[in-house]
């Protein structure tokens, strides 16, 4: 087993690259500084990387300290003089900040592949690259883009990496904002068609009446604005995979089209006469109960039966507390990296709220309290206030009474103590069927697409065949 040293001063991308290399097969040893390193037999490792700018001392003394060991520097500042300087000092390669996971990997592989024990000379370089190609997306390990630790999720990589290899379809099971794509990218990658597409469809976010055009095609003149004939996504897909996100808000006719393609791998345009064969594979994914919704007729049984070969079910973020923390440090780093800040930190009391918190939106509700604490935050720490949550699970700034209409309706809370949420349900069901979406929108004080992710957070699917 190769040893590879990590020497960098931030405890998240140590944190991340640790574990990223642990589950390729190295063994990882780590530090914080130069100091730090130098505490270990440097001449032990197969290969050091180090980040350019450490405390105290730079990265690139680590060269002459290990002497025959390769040293491969890595920087956030990727210009050419931060290359060229540390080239000449002898690093053994360069890689920019922030880098992706096969681009790490293929380093290591190339530069521990060339000659064990010595940094490899520019003349074998080429021979090299040649005889040790960059591992691909498949060959890494399962859930390697994917942070969590816990035993649920350490579960649910073992399930992707049992179903990926094979053609089956999938179903993903999880509540709103818990990371559904990730599953169905990961399973893609992890497959023999990771060379073809992957095509995501929210159905939930296409109007009833464009649904089945933009999914299986259509024919010039089958409807009136259709001035061409057009591919749909699912022969968009053809050799790869399609991902049905939110199949539970589909419509019955696109559910018989979609069955269709499941059972006989085929596709009908809308307005056509003739078939096209297509070799896709489905996965799906939704928030909500699909075997209840085809017992009351609101979904094809024989569809729900089709897609439920394999299910894998995302645990909320509520009951993952210990990666709530890890995920919270990746989204701050990414924050401040994108808007080009320097690393803030968050403050003990607004971590103890992290941790403490519902999270009723999930990983995504998390990404977003960040990505604002990091906008409204003036300082280098992030407080509790700057992170718009409370206590109670519930957002701060959260609307502190009912919209006008409640009264006008005879709708107001039988109870001062009822929920926002609560009363956000009874809003919602009470009056949908006499307002369109735009006025239910306005008369709660919210977009129309914070409408639709609350619809999805509680499992309030819009009005089949009603006003929108």
């Amino acid at each position: 087993m190769h040893q590879v040293l990590i020497v960098e001063d931030e405890k998240v991308i140590r944190k991340a690259l640790e574990r990223l290399l642990s589950r390729n097969g190295y063994k990882v040893t780590t530090a914080g500084s130069v100091d730090e390193a130098e505490s270990n037999d440097l001449s032990l490792f197969d290969l050091i990387i180090s980040d350019l700018r450490l405390p105290g001392r730079q990265g690139t003394d680590l060269i002459s300290l290990a002497e025959k060991t390769p040293v491969l520097i890595m920087t956030s500042y990727s210009g050419l003089k931060s290359a060229v300087a540390a080239m000449r000092q002898g690093a053994v390669d360069y890689i920019a900040k922030p880098f992706d996971h096969e681009e790490m990997l293929a380093a290591i592989a190339n530069i521990i592949a060339e000659t064990p024990g010595k940094k490899p000379s520019s003349t074998d370089k080429n021979d090299t690259l040649q005889s040790a190609p960059a591992p691909t997306k498949a060959e890494e390990p399962v859930g390697s883009a994917i942070i969590g630790q816990c035993e649920a999720m350490q579960h649910l990589f073992k399930q992707i990496k049992k179903v990926a290899p094979t053609g089956t379809t999938v179903l993903i099971l999880g509540e709103s904002g818990t990371g559904k794509e990730l599953v169905a990218k990961e399973i893609h990658h992890h497959s023999p068609r990771r060379n073809g597409p992957l095509i995501s469809v929210n159905c939930a976010a296409i109007p009833e009446t464009l649904i089945e055009s933009e999914l299986f095609g259509h024919e010039k003149g089958a409807f009136t604005g259709a001035t061409s004939r057009r591919e749909g996504l699912v022969e968009a897909a053809n050799g790869g995979s399609l991902f049905l996100d939110e199949i539970g808000e589909l419509p019955l006719e696109a559910q018989a089209r979609l069955l269709r393609l499941l059972q006989e791998k085929e596709v009908r345009r809308v307005g056509a006469v003739n078939v096209q064969k297509v070799d896709v594979r489905v996965i799906a994914a939704t928030h909500r109960n699909l075997k209840e919704l085809s017992e009351t007729g609101e979904f094809r049984q024989d569809l729900y039966y089709r897609l439920n070969v394999v299910s894998l079910k995302l645990p909320p973020l509520r009951a993952r507390r210990d990666d709530i923390m890890e995920l919270a440090q990746f989204f701050l780093k990414r924050c401040c990296d994108k808007m080009g800040l320097n690393l803030k930190y968050f403050a003990p009391s607004c971590t103890q709220l992290m941790c403490d918190y519902h999270w009723p939106g999930n990983v995504r509700e998390l990404e977003n309290a960040i990505e604002r604490a990091v906008i409204l935050s003036d300082a280098d720490t992030i407080s509790k206030s700057e992170l718009g949550l409370e206590e109670d699970g519930l957002p701060s700034f959260a609307p502190e009474s009912p919209p006008p209409l409640a009264q006008d309706n005879d709708s107001e809370p039988d109870d001062a103590e009822e929920s926002l949420e609560d009363y956000f349900q009874r809003f919602v069901l009470e009056n949908q069927d006499n307002m369109t979406e735009t006025e239910l929108a306005q008369k709660l004080g919210i977009s129309r697409k914070n409408l639709w992710e609350r619809r999805k957070r509680f499992g309030i699917p819009r009005k089949k065949g009603g006003q929108k």
